[in-house]
């Protein structure tokens, strides 16, 4: 599988890790970053893992959902052998105002 990231996922996620480390420190955010990878090495080998994310069910592509922690989610679909990576998700946030943006 190949895996692409989509350009608001990368910007969450820096978001996200910047916020983290802001807060939290250089540890943690490392440890976040390290929790992201290991979900992404699990993707590669297994890309229907993720649960069908009700929230965005009825719509054009399938959209996936992996929890990395229990504050943070990444959504993804797949296309032929492309995983995409469509948003990296805060859980404590409004989930309709994130979900607006995926089609």
């Amino acid at each position: 599988m190949i895996l692409s990231w989509e350009k608001i996922a990368v910007k969450q996620l820096k978001e996200v890790a910047g916020y983290i480390e802001n807060n939290f420190g250089k540890k943690r955010k490392n440890v976040f970053l390290s929790d992201v990878a290991h979900a992404i090495g699990l993707l590669e080998s297994n890309p229907y893992m993720g649960a069908l994310d009700p929230l965005l069910s009825g719509r054009a592509k399938s959209y996936r959902s992996i929890i990395i922690n229990r504050l943070d989610k990444m959504v993804y679909y797949i296309d032929g052998d492309i995983v995409h990576i469509a948003a990296f998700w805060d859980c404590r946030r409004e989930p309709f105002g994130q979900a607006r943006h995926l089609k």
